[in-house]
């Protein structure tokens, strides 16, 4: 049986932090995920929600208990994350160089900003319960995706916040209103734009998806058996080095993008290109390992040491599927693989 919320917050008021720990312990990871959403980033978002929880348990004497306290949290985590991305120097703004360079000539400049970092799907596992509210607009799936998150980093911060509350959450707009402390005039004002250039980044490809008209492309299911039978067709090409086999798994227009570095390569000749320069090179051979992260497949690639006799991390792969073909590959550094519990190195196989 749950503790009554009003002696927490009495507790918690007088001084005691385990009050206060038992009074926030089930908003935490929903708040995680709320200011990753608007940050693209998951150390900015877990910093975010540090400061978040400090400020709640020194402003705790001023919730007057008129709105939900998970409403008040959201407010408070929303204004924590707006002051961070206004105080613009959280991150670095310039792309650290490729590993590579024997690259072929991009397409273009890809929209994933350099500092985008997956998510990983363990930390979504205390998410399931929580439903949207009635006004929300995106799917629970959707919502999290590398795609949309891309498209919320394109949004002044505003009105990135403004959607997630919105059409994420399902908060009124009235409610949106008083966290962002504006009019409900605004908050309209902001969500049409924000949809606009939203609904525009996830269009499918008959609208390019990269400023095209198209229709909305309806989110994937993860884990069906289809996704299984791709990810196994995904890392036996991987391991058995047969880029031949990969490519059969890609769309036509496939997006390849390597945060930091704010370049895309599109379409399959390219892909076949790029694949071929850099990772099915003469010589190298790899393992996959699978995992996943933002509701969607990943993999651990390790690239094998001939010299030590060993697999050493080398990038991690995030896949974007649709039915049973590839549509965007988004490698990542190795400084991400820890939070995905994957190793630096492997032992080598027989």
């Amino acid at each position: 049986m749950e503790m009554d919320t009003t002696d927490l917050i009495a507790r918690a008021r007088a001084g005691d932090h385990q009050a206060f720990r038992d009074l926030v312990q089930g908003h935490s990871h929903e708040l995680q995920v709320h200011c990753y959403r608007i940050l693209g980033s998951l150390q900015d978002a877990e910093d975010a929600l540090q400061e978040t929880l400090v400020s709640a348990w020194r402003n705790l004497g001023e919730f007057g208990e008129r709105s939900s306290l998970r409403t008040w949290l959201y407010k408070i985590a929303t204004n924590r994350c707006l002051s961070m991305l206004r105080a613009d120097s959280r991150r670095p703004r310039s792309a650290a160089p490729l590993p590579e360079t024997d690259l072929p000539e991009p397409t273009g400049a890809g929209d994933a900003p350099a500092w985008l970092e997956p998510y990983p799907d363990v930390l979504l596992d205390h998410l399931v319960d929580r439903r949207p509210g009635p006004e929300a607009r995106y799917e629970t799936t959707e919502a999290i995706s590398l795609a949309f998150i891309t498209a919320l980093q394109l949004l002044p911060p505003r009105q990135r916040a403004a959607l997630v509350l919105r059409d994420v959450l399902g908060y009124h707009a009235a409610e949106v209103a008083q966290m962002l402390g504006t009019t409900q005039e605004a908050v309209s004002s902001a969500l049409k734009r924000a949809r606009a250039t939203v609904d525009n980044h996830l269009a499918d490809p008959s609208g390019s998806g990269n400023g095209g008209t198209g229709s909305r492309r309806p989110a994937p299911q993860p884990d069906t058996a289809a996704e299984q039978r791709l990810v196994a067709r995904f890392t036996d090409a991987l391991e058995r080095a047969d880029l031949d086999a990969l490519i059969e798994l890609l769309v036509t227009d496939v997006r390849l993008s390597m945060p930091p570095a704010m370049l895309e390569y599109r379409g399959i000749e390219t892909a076949q290109r790029v694949l071929a320069a850099v990772t099915f090179r003469p010589g190298r051979s790899y393992r996959a390992v699978p995992t996943r992260a933002n509701g969607q497949p990943a993999f651990g690639l390790y690239l094998a040491d001939p010299h030590a006799g060993v697999y050493r991390a080398y990038c991690l792969l995030v896949i974007t599927t649709a039915a049973d073909h590839i549509t965007a590959i988004t490698s990542f550094s190795t400084d991400v693989m820890t939070r995905f519990g994957l190793p630096r190195t492997l032992p080598e196989t027989d």
